[in-house]
């Protein structure tokens, strides 16, 4: 039987003290599915950025990136975020390795938005040495830095993590891409939770404000997911051993499915 592959988007608004997303990796990892992680770390960035003297500025949700913010993101996400995190892993016992999607030619993107500077969409993913590393039973942990060209000469591009996960997920033709949030799922105008939307609902749900705010790209990525992603969720992650919960039958949160599915 072919190893299930789980796609995990972990923030850092759901990593805190008693937090067991880390050790629920390993866990599954032990039990034989593929798990690989792909992080973000806003928050780190904007603490560095003020540190340097630099403003944090957004469009849309999107973070400016210029020259030197880029060498902050690069450093704190690529150098700090991950490599706490694959510290973390390896802590509770996974063999983690740290990489970004640089790294053997991952991730390439391009700059569809120049008033953002070095941000960019994903153009294509080569999923190569994700497979080389599941294959040595490794756990990848993915900082979002992504590799592309301006001028005709490389140059490094940030890259909303939410994308990444979401393109490396059909990439790897991932049974599950799962969002660590720190809210129950995408809720409704009672504060109660949709546990299913049709993919063909995610736009009206933004327009009429249901979806909003830091929710609006993980929606959108499982929309997009969930063309060939089997199972496309969002979930609490502080909930003590959320992960492990996905095995169950009612592990509660919010899947996207496609329409074919709904």
């Amino acid at each position: 039987m072919t190893a299930q592959t789980v796609v995990v988007k972990i923030g850092g608004s759901t990593l805190g003290h008693s937090d067991t997303s880390l050790a629920d990796t390993v866990a599954l990892h032990a039990r034989g599915v593929n798990v690989v992680i792909v992080h973000g770390g806003g928050a780190e960035i904007s603490r560095w950025l003020d540190r340097m003297g630099l403003e944090s500025r957004f469009v849309d949700g999107l973070r400016v990136t210029g020259e030197e913010e880029l060498r902050v993101v690069t450093a704190v996400l690529s150098g700090l975020v991950n490599k706490v995190l694959v510290t973390d892993l390896i802590a509770s016992g996974g063999r983690a390795v740290g990489i970004s999607g640089v790294d053997g030619r991952l991730a390439h993107a391009v700059i569809t938005k120049p008033e953002l500077g070095r941000v960019g969409d994903i153009e294509t993913v080569d999923p190569h040495v994700l497979t080389v590393l599941l294959a040595a039973r490794c756990i990848p942990v993915i900082s979002p830095v992504c590799w592309g060209t301006i001028d005709d000469r490389p140059c490094l591009l940030n890259v909303n993590a939410d994308d990444v996960a979401a393109e490396i997920a059909v990439a790897l033709n991932s049974t599950s891409l799962i969002f660590l949030t720190d809210v129950p799922g995408i809720l409704d105008a009672r504060g109660e939770v949709i546990s299913r939307i049709a993919s063909r609902e995610v736009d009206s749900l933004i327009a009429a404000g249901t979806i909003k705010g830091g929710m609006i790209p993980k929606a959108r990525a499982c929309e997009r997911a969930s063309r060939s992603v089997p199972r496309a969720r969002i979930i609490d992650g502080t909930v003590a051993h959320a992960l492990l919960r996905e095995m169950e039958a009612d592990p509660g949160g919010t899947t996207i499915v496609t329409d074919e599915l709904a």
